[in-house]
């Protein structure tokens, strides 16, 4: 191991969990022996989540059972962060009104605040956090206390929430209905915003955190907007395409196809000083053309190792001209350079 090795480099690691560590409540593949080697090499785990209605101890039990040992002080949740936030800006003792499920209640109380179902009962904030039985008459009691003129924390705007029955309304769609009725904007603990990181980073007692996920517009963004560096894994919702073509705000440091990128450095790629001279990508018409530079030897014969450490640092000379030049359409000099492309994710014209 070198000092290349994010596991090596980072003290911390902000994992995210749904297609960063599981995927439809099945680990993914060399996820578990990733963490392992990762903890051996001093990197502790955060595994921090915008979801909003389990506790840590059950994300943790649940982690545990797949294989992925954690405990409850590495699970953080967007409504302990929340509940930070709010204790920040208001008196111990202070009442908030909860629309959401028991535990972001519980968070605000541990947080020594009095948790409240009313709007009559005089809270001088509202957490919002997603609940299944989240219905009109909650929302109604938010409504009434936001025009109070009340504080007001989201532990998350994430408009929709993956099932076994795909894409559901999340919290989001709740705060967007009550922004739609009051015209106002609360402060929002979860990612992409960063209170949720920064928390995490305090209770790791970390000084040079890695924020891993699988999302550039949340996890990714949220690790930009803190100031964080950022490994992008291409194991989840963000493909390969969505890294060419990311916004300045959701541009990883790092990219991997899976985590095994954390311990292994053919495995990963820093974006900001990435080898790229077996490549040459040039930019002209609109479009990035990839061709292998002269002499450059194929890994066709290889270990699957090194085909895909040359399909991310590929990858990473299609990205890099990219983000400099302005251009998303991606066009294979040969089929070969296609192929290669194609292992990282890639589609690309010919």
């Amino acid at each position: 191991m070198t000092a290349t090795v994010p596991a090596a480099e980072f003290d911390a690691l902000l994992l995210d969990l749904d297609g960063t560590v599981y995927l439809g409540g099945q680990v993914i593949e060399h996820v578990g022996e990733a963490l392992a080697a990762a903890r051996e090499l001093g990197s502790r785990p955060m595994y921090v989540t915008n979801n909003a209605s389990r506790p840590p101890a059950e994300v943790a039990a649940a982690l545990t059972a797949m294989g992925v040992p954690a405990t409850d002080e590495e699970v953080l949740t967007s409504p302990e962060a929340a509940a930070t936030m709010l204790a920040d800006t208001h008196p111990a003792g202070s009442a908030v009104l909860v629309i959401g499920a028991p535990w972001l209640a519980t968070a605000v109380q541990d947080a020594g605040l009095v948790p409240v179902r009313t709007a009559a009962e005089g809270p001088v904030a509202l957490v919002q956090g997603h609940s299944p039985d989240t219905g009109w008459v909650n929302l109604a009691e938010g409504c009434i206390a936001l025009r109070s003129g009340i504080d007001w924390v989201a532990c998350n705007v994430d408009s929709t929430l993956p099932t076994d029955r795909g894409l559901l309304p999340g919290n989001g769609s709740m705060v967007a209905a009550l922004v739609a009725a009051t015209g106002l904007t609360p402060r929002v603990a979860g990612k992409p915003a960063s209170p949720l990181l920064d928390e995490a980073v305090r209770r790791a007692g970390s000084s040079n955190p890695l924020v891993v996920g699988d999302r550039l517009d949340t996890d990714i963004e949220a690790g930009c907007t803190a100031g964080y560096p950022a490994l992008l894994v291409l194991t989840g919702v963000s493909t390969a395409q969505d890294l060419v073509s990311a916004p300045e705000h959701q541009r990883p440091t790092h990219v991997s196809l899976d985590m095994r990128g954390l311990i292994d450095a053919g495995r990963v790629v820093d974006l900001r000083s990435a080898d790229t001279s077996a490549w040459t990508a040039v930019t002209a018409d609109g479009a990035v053309t990839l061709a292998r530079s002269g002499g450059a030897p194929a890994a066709h014969d290889q270990d699957d190792r090194s085909r895909d450490a040359e399909a991310l640092h590929a990858l990473a000379a299609v990205v890099v001209a990219a983000w400099a030049g302005g251009s998303t359409r991606v066009v294979a000099a040969d089929d070969d350079t296609a192929a290669v492309l194609a292992r990282a994710g890639l589609t690309a014209d010919r």
